[in-house]
């Protein structure tokens, strides 16, 4: 059998999704926790990797098992071994043919920036934080011309392992609700860091250090030298997948938190 789960975790105790030698992973913890149901070794598949301290609120995953269980050992059964950091939301068994990476068609990310004058005690994790002023207006304008199929070499790390920095962002919006400051980004596929290094930039636009049209310039130029720095990891939610409507693959909340 193969299954698809939704996972979603707080990155903060973690280096990173994948599996690593000597450090604690969301993958490692996971396969752990659904090899004990299994009573068998379980390796996942996921949608797509995250840094170290990066979130997630619909991280979806595969696995094959030669067991038979009812759904709700997946469920609350692996959540039983889980820690509180990470929790399976959803479980459903799927064709073979389905791949939680590469079956997928479009993935979305949020980062997160509680913009006050002074920091939080109770969002000390998980939000980025931001003291100066942010014209949210501005880093909308500027996010726009990120819109399309683009050469993203300028916001994609030093370590990047891809061998293209061709993507096409569906959609980069720019919001506020409050003191807080939403970048919505989705796309057909991202590069190491790219969201982080978006980030980065539109605060420089946002705190009015650069015009709108210098992002434009940063894209054109293919250089991560001339782009804004990468913004903190902990702002950062990979918050939903889409797949072809015929695996019927469950929709829920992008998240976090408040938003809807």
């Amino acid at each position: 059998m193969r299954y698809a789960l939704g996972i979603e975790y707080d990155g903060s105790n973690y280096y990173g999704w994948q599996r690593q030698k000597q450090v604690i992973s969301v993958q490692e913890t996971l396969e752990k926790a659904l090899s004990k149901i299994a009573n068998e070794p379980i390796e996942v598949v996921c949608a797509g990797r995250t840094d170290t301290g990066v979130n997630a609120t619909n991280q979806v995953v595969h696995f094959d098992t030669k067991k038979v269980r009812k759904d709700v050992a997946w469920t609350l059964g692996v959540n039983t071994n889980l820690p509180k950091d990470i929790a399976v939301s959803w479980v459903k068994a799927v064709p073979d043919d389905f791949h939680a990476r590469f079956s997928a068609t479009a993935r979305r990310y949020r980062y997160i920036i509680n913009n006050s004058r002074l920091r939080s005690a109770i969002l000390s994790t998980g939000i980025s934080f931001c003291h100066y002023p942010l014209n949210e207006n501005l880093m909308h304008q500027a996010a726009q011309q990120l819109v399309g199929r683009h050469d993203f070499t300028s916001f994609r790390t030093v370590h990047c392992q891809s061998h293209s920095a061709i993507r096409t962002l569906y959609h980069c919006n720019v919001t506020r609700q409050g003191e807080f400051i939403i970048i919505d980004v989705k796309g057909n596929a991202f590069l190491h860091h790219m969201v982080r290094n978006i980030a980065g930039s539109l605060m420089k636009i946002g705190q009015e250090l650069q015009p709108v049209s210098w992002l434009k310039e940063v894209l054109a130029a293919k250089n991560r030298c001339v782009a804004g720095i990468t913004a903190p990891s902990a702002g950062l939610y990979f918050v939903d997948v889409d797949y072809p409507e015929a695996f019927a693959i469950p929709k829920r909340s992008p998240g976090p938190l408040f938003l809807l």
